[in-house]
């Protein structure tokens, strides 16, 4: 898995600041046990892109960029 540039990480830091609400879309992970729909607070993201949520079910799993897909709740989708 090649890691997104830097600029990349940087939008998705000022799309996803910490305190904003998503939700999730989809998660390639057989072991999770999220699911469509769970809702929870962005934590930070880190240098990968790797966006970490505090779910509201009590995970703390990370969305990996490009992999999982989350929305602001207000609209928009992470890819």
């Amino acid at each position: 898995m090649a890691f997104p540039r830097k600029e990349i990480v940087e939008a998705v830091r000022a799309r996803y600041p910490v305190g904003t609400r998503v939700e999730l879309v989809s998660m390639n992970d057989p072991y999770s046990k999220l699911k469509p729909g769970d809702r929870g607070t962005v934590k930070s993201v880190d240098d990968t892109g790797t966006v970490f949520v505090s779910w509201d079910c009590g995970s703390g799993l990370g969305v990996v960029y490009g992999e999982d897909r989350i929305r602001i709740l207000e609209g928009g989708d992470f890819e």
